[in-house]
Parts: C-alpha cells; sequence; structure tokens
C-alpha cells in the first residue's frame, strides 16, 4: 500500500503546485491588464515592436530630462545594456537594450523619448540591390526584413543620362562662380580620393569606426558621386567638362555608411554634432544628407530632426534628400508622405527629384514617380521644398567601391564616371548650387564685412526663384510634390548676390533687385516669387526685405511677424484638393502603414497629427531601401 500512497500524494503535490502556478498566472495576467504599460514614450516603431512580443536586442537612441543622463547611465550597465554614445547636444545617448528594457525605459520619469537608432540608406535608387546590410546585420539579427523595392539598374526609368556639362547649362550655371572659399561636409559613405579632388579635402572622419581621422576612402561609391556632383573638379576628364557644380569648394566628409550603403541613424547625428562643435575650425558652411530612414515620430522628438535643427540654428544650411518613396513598389501607384527622416525637418532645406534629361531646356522637366511627396508623416509639414535635377546623373565613379564594382552598366562613356538617381542626387545637386549662392553674396559684400546669408534667407531664395513644373498634360505638380516648384540656380545665385545681409532687420535689403524672371535654354523662366512657410504660401516682398523669418535662430514654419506688404496666401495644403485627391498612402513596405490603408485629401478642413498619422508603423527597417 505504500506505494500507491506515496503515487497519490505525488499528483496531489504535482496538481496543487498546477494550480498554484496557474493561479500566479492569472494574477499576472490580471495585473497587466489592470495596469498595461504605457508606451507613449516609444516612437511607432518601437511601440510595434513591444506590442509585436520582440524578444529581440534593439539598439535604440533616449532622450532625457536634464541632469537625468549619468543615472540612467548606471540603470543600463546595472542591467547589462551597451551604452553605444552619448548625444550630449540633444540630451540623448544611444544603446544596445534588451527587449524587455523598452517598456521599462517608456515608463520613467526621467525619459523624454525612445526613438529606433534606425538603420539609414542613401537615397539613390540602388537601395536594396546589395543584399542586406553586411556587417550590421551582425549588430543587430532580423532587423532587417526583405527588400521592398528592387530596381534593375539596367533597366532603370525613362530618361537620358545628364553630363556635368548639360547640368551646369540647365540650371544657368555655366559661369565664373565656382565655390571658392565654401566648406561643404558630406555626411555619406566616405570620399574615394582622386584628381578631382585634389587639395580640397580638410579632413576625412570614419563615424562607422566612432569617428577616428584617417586618409579618405569610400567602400560603397555613393559618397564619391555625391561629393562630384556637388564639387569636382573635372581633372579625369577631357577639358574638365565633368567638373561639378562647384568645382572649388572644400570638402570635409564624414564616412557614417558602411560598403553596402547603410549605417545607424546614432552615427549620423554624432557627425552632425562634431560639425558643428568644429564648423569654425574646418570650415563648414553646408551639409550635404543624402539619406534617410522612415519617419517613426513626430519631428519634435525625432532626435536626427532635432540634430538638424541644430546644425541650422548654428548657421550651418543643411540639404536633406526627400526620400524616393513616391510610388507604392508593388502596384506602381503614386502616392504621398513618403518623405523620409531628416528631410522632415523644418529648417533643413529638403530636395525632391527632377528628371531633367540630356536638353538644356526645362519646358521638358518632369518629376519622376519615385521622388518622395508630402506631407510629412505626423507634422504634416509641406515637403520637399522643392525639385531639382536627379535623374541618371553622371558623376565621379569610386573605382574600388561595392557599386562601381557590382553594376558596370552604371558607368558612364568615360569610365572614371558613373550615372545614379534618385533625391540623393538632387540634394548633391542643390548643395552645389548653395555653394554658388554663399561664394556670390560673400564675393559682393566683402568690404562691408556684412555676416553669411543664414540657412533661412538661402531656402528662402530657393523658393522665390523656383518655377513651376508641368507633367505631360501641362498641368503643374501640386505643391506636396514640387514644394515651390523646380530649383533655379542662375535665378538663385542672382538674387543671392544682390542681398546685404548687414541690413537691419525690416528694412529693403536688396542691392540691385534682379528682374524676377530667368531665361534658360530660350525658355523664359518666371520666378514664383513665394515663399511656402510652414502650411501656408506667402505672396509678395518676402526676400525684399530682411525680414524677421530670415534670422538665423528663426524655426522655418514657425509664428513670426511679416511686413505688412506681404500678402498671406490660403493654406497650401488645401488650395487645389482636386488637383491631387485619392491619394493612396500605400503600406509597410514604404512608410510603415498597414497595407490598404487610404486618406482622401481635401476631405476634411484641417490637417493635425491625428488625421495623418493613419495605421500602425510595422518593424520595416528594410522599408528604407524602397528607392535608396
Amino acid at each position: 500500500m505504500i506505494g500507491p500512497v506515496r503515487g497519490r500524494l505525488k499528483a496531489r503535490v504535482l496538481i496543487g503546485a498546477a494550480l498554484v502556478a496557474l493561479m500566479a498566472t492569472a494574477d499576472r495576467a490580471l495585473d497587466a491588464g489592470a495596469r498595461a504599460p504605457d508606451l507613449s514614450r516609444l516612437d511607432a516603431r518601437l511601440r510595434a515592436l513591444v506590442e509585436g512580443g520582440t524578444e529581440e536586442p534593439q539598439r535604440v537612441i533616449i532622450r532625457t530630462r536634464p541632469g537625468a543622463a549619468a543615472g540612467l547611465r548606471r540603470d543600463l550597465a546595472r542591467h547589462g545594456d551597451t551604452l553605444v554614445a552619448d548625444h550630449e547636444s540633444i540630451g540623448a545617448l544611444s544603446a544596445f537594450v534588451h527587449a524587455d528594457d523598452l517598456a521599462r525605459l517608456a515608463e520613467r520619469g526621467d525619459v523624454l523619448s525612445v526613438s529606433a537608432d534606425a538603420i539609414l540608406r542613401p537615397n539613390d535608387l540602388l537601395g536594396g540591390l546589395l543584399g542586406t546590410v553586411g556587417t550590421l546585420t551582425d549588430t543587430i539579427s532580423g532587423l532587417l526584413g526583405p527588400v521592398a523595392y528592387i530596381l534593375d539598374p539596367g533597366t532603370d526609368p525613362a530618361g537620358t543620362p545628364v553630363p556635368p556639362r548639360v547640368l551646369r547649362q540647365t540650371l544657368g550655371l555655366d559661369s565664373d562662380w565656382s565655390g571658392r572659399g565654401v566648406g561643404v561636409a558630406v555626411i555619406d559613405s566616405g570620399l574615394e580620393m582622386s584628381a578631382e579632388f585634389d587639395g580640397r579635402v580638410r579632413a576625412f572622419y570614419d563615424f562607422t569606426r566612432g569617428g577616428v581621422a584617417t586618409a579618405p576612402f569610400d567602400d560603397y561609391g555613393h559618397g564619391t558621386h555625391v561629393a562630384g556632383t556637388i564639387g569636382g573638379s573635372g581633372a579625369l576628364s577631357a577639358s574638365r567638362d565633368y567638373r561639378g557644380l562647384a568645382p572649388k569648394v572644400q570638402f570635409i566628409v564624414f564616412k557614417v555608411l558602411d560598403e553596402n550603403g547603410a549605417g545607424f541613424t546614432s552615427d549620423v547625428i554624432r557627425a552632425v554634432d562634431f560639425a558643428v562643435e568644429n564648423r569654425r575650425r574646418l570650415g563648414i558652411d553646408i551639409i550635404n544628407l543624402s539619406l534617410g530612414h522612415p519617419i517613426y515620430e513626430p519631428a519634435s522628438t525625432d532626435p536626427l530632426v532635432q540634430a538638424v535643427e541644430r546644425a541650422s540654428g548654428a548657421g550651418i544650411v543643411v540639404v536633406a534628400a526627400a526620400g524616393n518613396l513616391g510610388t507604392n513598389p508593388t502596384t506602381g501607384l503614386p502616392g504621398y508622405a513618403g518623405i523620409t527622416s531628416p528631410g522632415n525637418a523644418p529648417s533643413a532645406i529638403t530636395a525632391g527629384a527632377l528628371r531633367t534629361d540630356d536638353t538644356v531646356t526645362r519646358s521638358d522637366d518632369r518629376i519622376p514617380a519615385y521622388s518622395s511627396a508630402g506631407p510629412t508623416w505626423y507634422d504634416a509639414l509641406v515637403k520637399p521644398d522643392f525639385v531639382a535635377p536627379g535623374h541618371k546623373i553622371i558623376s565621379v565613379g569610386a573605382k574600388r567601391g561595392t557599386i562601381y564594382k557590382t553594376y558596370p552598366q552604371l558607368r558612364a562613356a568615360d569610365p572614371d564616371y558613373i550615372r545614379l538617381s534618385g533625391t540623393s542626387m538632387a540634394t548633391a545637386v542643390t548643395s552645389g548650387v548653395v555653394a554658388l549662392m554663399l561664394e556670390a553674396n560673400r564675393n559682393a559684400n566683402d568690404e562691408r564685412g556684412a555676416p553669411d546669408l543664414t540657412p533661412n534667407a538661402v531656402k528662402g531664395v530657393l523658393h522665390y526663384t523656383a518655377f513651376d513644373v508641368r507633367n505631360d498634360l501641362g498641368i503643374e505638380y501640386d505643391p506636396l510634390r514640387q514644394g515651390a516648384g523646380g530649383l533655379n540656380g542662375k535665378g538663385a545665385v542672382e538674387l543671392a548676390r544682390a542681398i546685404d545681409p548687414a541690413t537691419p532687420t525690416g528694412e529693403f535689403w536688396l542691392t540691385a533687385p534682379p528682374l524676377p524672371w530667368t531665361t534658360i535654354g530660350g525658355d523664359e523662366l518666371a520666378w514664383k516669387q513665394a515663399v511656402i512657410w510652414g502650411s501656408a504660401v506667402i505672396w509678395g516682398s518676402t526676400v525684399e526685405i530682411n525680414q524677421t523669418a530670415w534670422g538665423q535662430a528663426v524655426i522655418w514654419g514657425s509664428n513670426t511677424t511679416w511686413g505688412s506688404a506681404v500678402i498671406w496666401g490660403s493654406n497650401i495644403v488645401w488650395t487645389d484638393p482636386q488637383s491631387w485627391g485619392n491619394a493612396v498612402i500605400w503600406g509597410s513596405d514604404s512608410i510603415g502603414t498597414t497595407e490598404g490603408d487610404a486618406v482622401i485629401w481635401g476631405s476634411t478642413g484641417n490637417m493635425t497629427p491625428e488625421n495623418t498619422a493613419w495605421g500602425n508603423l510595422q518593424d520595416s527597417d528594410a522599408a528604407t531601401a524602397a528607392g535608396r
């Protein structure tokens, strides 16, 4: 009998233990139900991961309240999380944390926000062709899914390659201006040295290895193409015919992308911060950001946007790519709200792309379908600022880089050069034009010792001198596709040269007002003579007077006082809803919404974060490869 008794006792013990376990589980479930974690401080991507029950560790950027960073650092170390970098300029730090720490971080009172340390890609159309992101996937297991938008460079969209000579002429810039004395920081995949850049690289820092100073190199090739477009000397071509827009600029190069064209947001932030802190020592006037990632949170909490805003406030002109998410990669249908970060930074000059072909005239310019349209996710800002040549742009090839070695079909007739398409190229073109604007303005005002044009003033001039761009039916593109219009290089340089930045606020500051039109390729292009400020079009004497808006500390689009001569336009988003109604916001492979979500533009009388942030963001960093 002893055996059966023992068996029954053992069974009762096991049943009792099971009941206790079930009760404990029920209690925990009740506790969880009664007290669900507050995830509002997490960005949309991290919230989706937590709600989906991820167990993978995550790289994040944590913004803290003043004085709280030290305590957070200690707590992270105590829990076995890894600190990656400090970002003191924006009150943040980046770290590699356990998945179950995300909810805990979101509920800390000393934490302002937690953002994904997202993977960035360059905004050219090679994104995804090269597979996964190599060494980065060794760090974050499973972070990247399948590539959403794969473009065969041998069958890229319509249009003919644009040699640098034609690019200069179509911008009206075959002139004596060369960018002399202007410093451009290229934050990208690096730079392959050649005669194109001899004697003009002030410094090179590799932020994929913590920001070490080293000899220039570019194992991907994107940064070299961007730099060549901005200011290659043309030394590798006959008669320097393939020179860039500003062939005498000085370069400061920050490598943030690896050999497959991918990098971390935190490395870009570190590079931007370093540029701000050393802008005088290195002579940095312009930052070129031909890269981006999907927008996961409002601009006010996006750490990359905050770094860009700080750079603009310090007097550096920041030019960013709009992104190449203009169409649904599956259906090919056009979509809106595809702007990427940091193109959503209010004070950044955000460039969309134009297809100009191998012609000088501007009447045949078209916006390629891939160029991202606004408004910006969450904030509903009108972006891009304008569209610039960016389709099949020929520039310097990095012969030791992945792009050059993998895709020989992209090489130009002169094999020292290759062609690339995308808003990355439009960004580089814009940076080249800005360099000429700064040079022309300094040349005209050196004797008076005037300060430089502020980033806001540069942006205002680019808006004011832009011209309308029309589609094949002769209908002007809506403002969310073209922004202020097409980039007018000649007009922008002429107007910048006429401005005296030393003029007191509120007074007329043009020394010799140019005529408000530009002749290019036999076409007389009327300037739009308007500025998109926030969500409104401001017509009138916007740039003829030194407005408060042109101040260095003013955030673009914020409340400010304009001169009495300025006529405020209607809210630009609702100006003509019929011209762009029924716009589809396409899905998780583009900007992160649930597939099928849509919005009928113009169907409401207002636009707020509540009616622009449709759907839930998915775990889709691979979406950054869509057209980049």
